[in-house]
């Protein structure tokens, strides 16, 4: 299921919650997912828009549609080079 939400971040360009481990602690904000390779992704947070942070695959506890998205595509214009 957490590929999905990462998936759905990096086709649309739209922030997701995530939930991650980050030396011990768990850790949460919204991230939108800028890359997304085998066993890292690549995203850029909330509070840090200019520095892309990479966290590995195995970090990643949950994830699920930031607050105020229902998940509605109708919408959107998926992003240039988003996936898909």
């Amino acid at each position: 299921m957490i590929e999905q939400f990462l998936r759905y971040s990096l086709r649309w360009n739209c922030p997701v919650k995530l939930v991650w481990l980050d030396e011990g602690q768990i850790k949460t904000g919204n991230v939108t997912v800028v890359a997304l390779e085998e066993d890292k992704m690549v995203c850029i947070t909330a509070r840090n828009k200019k520095k892309p942070r990479q966290l590995l695959r195995a970090q990643l506890l949950s994830a699920g549609y930031a607050r105020g998205d229902d998940g509605d595509t109708s919408k959107k214009q998926a992003a240039k080079g988003g996936g898909e």
